[in-house]
């Protein structure tokens, strides 16, 4: 009798790192659940890759996140690697981000992570094993100025996900976090649409550290190669198939230099660090 493939979860499948995912589990022999909001680029990914299964979900959208975990919940067979890849960004100093803003990118970058993974535990947790990874950042350890909403949510998912880690050891259920650096996906157009236009609508007094911050993060990254999502793709991979995944992966460049200076200062001296790096330390 034939042995029935491994079902996996990808959120944010439609693009980037999700839809990379997505593909290389399919290829090597899941049964893919490609979940996201954008039903066209889902029916695209399916036509194109035996074994994806497409599932529109607006994780934004308290009601339709139900609706969805409850498909999760009732699957025949559970599901066995969770891939927690959904997010996106919104950017400015804390007075200029609405608060509706920040509501809801708590619901897609954290909320909806947690009560996924909440949907798909129990059948794990029968099959005694399984594999769930959040994606988290580099900023999950740190944060940039004017990205402090951004950094505060995957800060609380490095939180949840090292809870997590040890809660299910004794189920056989691994638990990763993957910390990218700068990944060349939509990541960055989709963030300067959900901001829009800061500088039109900032005090006039916030317009120098915006400009500050631009030319330096400009000079940092402009210097760099910025490798594809395949890479992480790859290492999402790794940590599924092996027996005993690490607990954190990162990749991509400028990552190591800013996570080594955040473990090797302390607080104050990292602070002036980053003040230095960014161009902040002498604005007035």
């Amino acid at each position: 009798m034939e042995k029935r493939k491994e079902i996996a979860l990808v959120t944010g499948a439609s693009s980037g790192i999700g839809r990379e995912t997505a593909m290389r589990l399919a290829e090597n022999g899941f049964e893919v659940i490609a979940a996201a909001r954008r039903k066209e680029r889902l029916t695209e990914l399916s036509d194109k890759t035996q074994g994806i299964i497409p599932k529109q979900v607006d994780l934004s959208d308290p009601d339709d996140l139900e609706r969805f975990c409850r498909e999760i919940s009732d699957l025949k067979e559970p599901v066995s690697v969770l891939v927690n890849n959904a997010g996106y960004s919104v950017r400015g100093a804390l007075e200029d981000v609405p608060m509706d803003a920040v509501r809801r990118i708590f619901e897609v970058n954290l909320f909806a992570m947690i009560r996924v993974t909440q949907a798909c535990l129990p059948g794990m947790r029968r099959l005694r094993k399984g594999k769930i990874v959040n994606l988290s950042s580099i900023a999950g350890k740190f944060t940039f100025p004017l990205s402090g909403v951004y950094a505060s949510t995957k800060h609380a998912m490095e939180a949840i996900t090292d809870a997590l880690r040890v809660e299910l050891r004794p189920f056989g259920i691994r638990v990763v976090a993957i910390r990218p650096g700068a990944i060349a996906t939509e990541f960055n157009d989709v963030g300067n649409e959900m901001t829009g236009d800061l500088m039109a609508r900032t005090d006039p007094e916030y317009v120098p550290l915006y400009q500050a911050l631009g030319e330096n993060m400009g000079k940092m990254f402009g210097s760099i190669q910025i490798p594809g999502p395949d890479i992480i793709a790859d290492i999402i991979l790794e940590a599924v198939s092996s027996a005993h995944p690490k607990a954190v992966y990162s990749a991509g460049p400028l990552g190591e230099m800013f996570l080594r200076k955040r473990t090797d200062l302390d607080d104050d001296e990292f602070s002036r660090w980053m003040a230095d790096k960014t161009g902040l330390m002498d604005l007035k």
